[in-house]
């Protein structure tokens, strides 16, 4: 019978079959477990000690600490940008339904409030609607995931309190930072620039691209730091910004911090000393906003209602440094802080936000229909070009000095006299030379004498004679200051020779109708007019010193071109700036030689007036130029001429037209009559 078909041959054979089973498991489990004992001892007797060294030396975890920016200083050595360093309070929003969010923020926020005011300074007191505003729940300033600052320099006191009891401040962190802050008077706002978030869309910027991806963790730029976005901060960035900071702390196996960190303080940037000064600066922003509430209010034939804007530039001739420059109105660069600000904000500083004397500004119009029917700050020169159209065509042997023409008030070109050049009013002068053609600003006679004279000479190739000599006085070139979104100007009069002829291009940039400019190209041009031909760079930098006062590297003049022309042809144009007809110049305890325009421009609505002027004093040895434009500002004579006046008297009081402050005479005085 089959071993299957017996039960109890079939039971022995399943607890034969069983016990083999359990005394393989037995075996297996010794094996296993004298391999373990044997792995214990290998690790006690063998690896103990190398072992014993790892958990011994641990390992780190290294903290990178921003570093502090380099202060930017006016040429008094006042602070105008500063950083300090200090502990700020991050909220981010924790995931959840929307309502959810807004309650569990409100409540924090509540708590919060109690905190800042029973710890806080009492210098700096929050209400709960700007920890809410901070806490940007509707997303106005960052994305959902980015943490929100709410309250930077945070005392000890309120420290201890967020530290100690994290669990009731859900989603909070306090980080060690540096934070930007500018003189509270708006002082050179778009000059100096300001700063943006790295992590907030500033590491798409060229400059700072690749910044994050370097191996020198001292330059690695972090998500949190603050960056230059515009300006003196863009410019000098890799100057200001210093090196990060670090912060090893020890930690063991578990990754558990077991000690105080080690730490390497972060490097101070180096500070700018600008060559900007106090007194004239603040004395040009005023005189600005003080002509334009002048021209839109007075009841005179002054009257010009759309003059919002005005800009000004003074840049001393023989060392190029911009004393003064003024984009106005200007805005609160405070509002930048912490890299980042809301749609409204931005909404309500957007069109002051750009330096407008070197970059076209349109002023305060929320649409682009609006901004059409008005011109931005690039303007074309109108008479500011008379005196360079002089030198042209003296140089080009079109004239002489004692050349003379019969003014009659018009000139005609073309197909049977089809176009009219006409003075300004219709005057008509009478016999004019060149230095008296510029004191009456005569068109026709710059028409005639230059524009056409240069054309008959030339042909095609006089406009490329004439873009030359005004690229030689910075005129549709760079200036070279190396300022950020600077404007090299609009040139039209070779468009003007493709679309017209170039016996036009010719005639009409001879009176300054072709070639919109920046302010500080006005500028560089008055200076180079008063070197007698050396254009000079634009210089914003005295000298630059580390954070122990230590000088880095010291301010040169450059002399970007040079002009030759005889001595006789500056004389003449010079004769005619000293006569040239400005009322606010009149009592002037110096000598001004000057150049009014009237910038014809064409926008949507028709053409608009824009005031111009340029100048420089004291005319017997010149030391500042000036240059200033009001767009609708009507004529320069009016709507320009006094802004300069008063940054020519701001001078003279705080530096000295002639070599000492009038300021420091005075006080001389004063003791002595004591």
């Amino acid at each position: 019978m089959p071993i299957q078909d017996d039960p109890q041959k079939r039971e022995t054979a399943n607890r034969r079959n069983f016990s083999f089973r359990l005394n393989l498991f037995f075996f297996a489990a010794f094996v296993l477990f004298s391999v373990l004992i044997v792995r214990l001892a290998i690790l006690q007797f063998v690896e103990g000690s190398s072992l014993k060294e790892v958990e011994t030396k641990n390992g780190s975890i290294p903290v990178l600490i921003p570093p502090i920016r380099g202060n930017i200083y006016d040429s008094g050595g006042n602070q105008i940008a500063y950083s300090t360093s200090t502990q700020s309070l991050y909220y981010t929003i924790e995931p959840g339904p929307q309502k959810q969010v807004i309650a569990n923020a409100t409540a924090l926020a509540k708590e919060l409030l109690v905190v800042f005011q029973k710890y806080g300074s009492s210098n700096e007191v929050m209400t709960l609607d700007e920890i809410k505003k901070n806490m940007d729940l509707e997303h106005k300033k960052n994305p959902y995931s980015v943490p929100r600052r709410i309250k930077s320099g945070l005392t000890n006191h309120e420290i201890a309190v967020l530290m100690g009891n994290r669990d009731q401040f859900p989603g909070t962190d306090i980080v060690e930072e540096s934070i930007r802050h500018y003189d509270k008077t708006s002082f050179a706002v778009q000059l100096v620039g300001y700063l943006k978030r790295y992590g907030g869309g500033a590491e798409n910027n060229p400059l700072y691209k690749n910044r994050a991806k370097t191996d020198d963790s001292r330059l690695k730029y972090l998500q949190q730091e603050d960056v230059g976005f515009d300006g003196l901060e863009y410019m000098y960035q890799d100057i200001l910004r210093g090196k990060n900071g670090l912060k090893t702390y020890p930690v063991n196996a578990a990754s558990r911090i077991i000690g105080p960190p080690a730490i390497t303080k972060p490097d101070k940037g180096d500070n700018l000393y600008l060559t900007i000064n106090r007194e004239v600066q603040t004395k040009t922003e005023e005189a600005i906003m003080d002509q334009l509430r002048y021209l839109q209010t007075t009841p005179t034939s002054a009257r010009q209602k759309n003059a919002k804007t005005g800009y000004a530039v003074a840049m001393e001739v023989k060392t190029g440094k911009v004393i003064a420059m003024a984009s106005m109105p200007d805005y609160d660069p405070n509002i930048w802080e912490g890299g980042r600000i809301g749609n409204d904000d931005y909404d309500k500083i957007k069109y002051v936000l750009l330096n407008g004397t070197i970059y076209p500004v349109i002023g305060p119009y929320k649409t682009k229909v609006e901004e059409n029917k008005h011109p931005s700050s690039v303007v074309f020169l109108g008479s500011t070009q008379k005196p360079l159209s002089v030198l042209i065509g003296l140089n080009e042997k079109l004239f002489t000095t004692s050349s003379a023409w019969d003014d009659k008030g018009i000139f005609s070109y073309g197909n049977g006299g089809k176009y009219e050049i006409k003075n300004a009013q219709n005057h008509a002068y009478g016999t004019l030379y060149p230095w008296n053609a510029i004191a009456h600003s005569s068109n026709p006679w710059m028409a005639k004498m230059v524009g056409d004279a240069l054309y008959h000479k030339g042909g095609d190739k006089g406009v490329d004679i004439w873009d030359k000599y005004v690229k030689q006085f910075g005129l549709g070139v760079s200036t070279g200051s190396g300022l950020p979104n600077e404007s090299n100007g609009v040139i039209d009069y070779f468009h003007e020779r493709e679309a017209a002829s170039s016996q036009s291009a010719l005639i009409r940039a001879s009176f300054g109708q072709l070639g919109r400019y920046t302010t500080l190209q006005l500028a560089q041009y008055a200076a180079t007019l008063a070197s007698h031909g050396k254009r000079m760079k634009p210089q914003f930098v005295n000298q630059i010193e580390d954070s122990e006062g230590h000088v880095v590297s010291k301010f040169k003049p450059e002399v970007l071109n040079t002009i030759t022309f005889p001595k006789a042809y500056w004389d003449e144009i010079e004769k005619g700036m000293a006569n040239v007809s400005v009322p606010a110049f009149n009592d002037a305890p110096y000598k001004v030689l000057r150049k009014t325009g009237t910038s014809e421009q064409q926008v949507s609505t028709g053409i608009v007036d824009n005031a111009v002027f340029i100048a420089y004093a004291p005319a017997e040895d010149p030391v500042l130029a000036v240059a200033v434009v009001v767009p609708e500002g009507g004529f320069g004579a009016n709507g320009a001429a006094p802004i300069a006046r008063k940054i020519f008297d701001a001078y003279h009081q705080a530096v000295g037209l002639h070599g000492v402050p009038q300021n420091v005479i005075r006080s001389v005085k004063a003791v002595g009559r004591t």
